[in-house]
């Protein structure tokens, strides 16, 4: 895929992200190097739909576009990690294997794999597929070499936890996309517009239900949604999906939405909302989500934040 300088990812950004248990707790700083803070690996998954503005005349996602978006994984994984601000340092090893193409949803999946005392190796993966059927393939690998720039008076004994081994990841039905919060979506005092809040939930809800059901499905309505709490610029936006129940052809998507500090990791619920998404063949008519298949309504309630 040919790289290209103007295309910009930011726009459409969103992460499936699945924290460890003790992400949260451990310190930000460590005043001994020999004894650090342990910390489990964890992947953090970024998911993205492939518009025509981010593709070459071939139909083709931009590689720039492509290792623009792996450099961003790889930071939201490196900060969670460290919880201090990281910069890239270097990536390596990043060969395109297959291309992504417009109306694919693109996924790519960050880890850690190596911690020194300030610097900080993650492996990123990229991988391709299409929203009717589900069919995926590998696009690329690579690796990216991160260092963190601790700031503040004690940013000189500032030390990386030590990795774990990564906890198996368990079964849910639930997705978990992320978003950081730029001054342009912000209104004058520098919080989130509310509409750029809710699009994030409904583009959560439209992934949530395009997995579901394999399908291509569009937005028939949301019921009421309360705003709980503002979101401040560059915070974490998570916008948490799941399909709460199934109708013929609709889907009831679930969601809420929770902002991050990603330096501290403090979280906070924002807002929540239900959003109807109907199942549509090629000629935009409602279609079965699913032959003879039901699901058990869970709630969404998330403890520990």
């Amino acid at each position: 895929m040919p790289l290209s300088r103007s295309a910009s990812p930011r726009r459409r950004l969103c992460v499936i992200a699945q924290p460890c248990h003790n992400l949260m707790a451990a310190p930000m700083i460590s005043t001994d190097t020999t004894d650090k803070p342990m910390q489990h690996l964890s992947t953090t998954q970024l998911v993205d739909i492939v518009f025509p503005g981010d593709t070459n005349h071939h139909g083709t996602l931009f590689g720039g576009t492509g290792l623009a978006l792996m450099d961003r994984v790889a930071f939201i994984a490196a900060t969670r990690f460290g919880r201090a601000p990281f910069v890239t340092a270097s990536c390596e090893r990043i060969d395109f294997k297959q291309p992504a193409r417009i109306g694919h949803i693109v996924e790519f999946t960050a880890r850690p794999v190596k911690a020194g005392r300030r610097s900080l190796t993650v492996e990123v993966e990229m991988v391709a597929e299409t929203i009717v059927g589900r069919q995926r393939h590998t696009c690329t690998r690579g690796v990216f070499h991160m260092v963190a720039v601790p700031e503040g008076e004690n940013a000189a004994h500032y030390a990386l936890p030590k990795l774990l081994p990564e906890d198996a990841p368990g079964e849910s039905d639930m997705l978990a996309m992320v978003e950081i919060v730029f001054p342009d979506q912000a209104n004058s005092v520098g919080r989130m517009f509310g509409g750029e809040a809710i699009a994030y939930m409904t583009k959560a809800a439209f992934v949530t239900a395009s997995r579901y059901s394999g399908k291509l499905v569009v937005l028939a309505s949301s019921e009421r949604i309360d705003f709980a709490r503002p979101i401040e610029i560059g915070e974490i936006v998570e916008a948490e999906a799941r399909v709460a129940s199934v109708g013929r052809s609709s889907m009831s998507v679930e969601t809420k939405l929770w902002s991050e500090n990603l330096l501290t990791g403090e979280r906070h619920i924002t807002a929540t909302g239900h959003f109807t998404m109907v199942a549509v063949d090629e000629d935009h008519r409602p279609v079965p989500v699913r032959d003879s298949e039901q699901i058990e309504v869970v709630p969404l309630d998330k403890g520990g934040a």
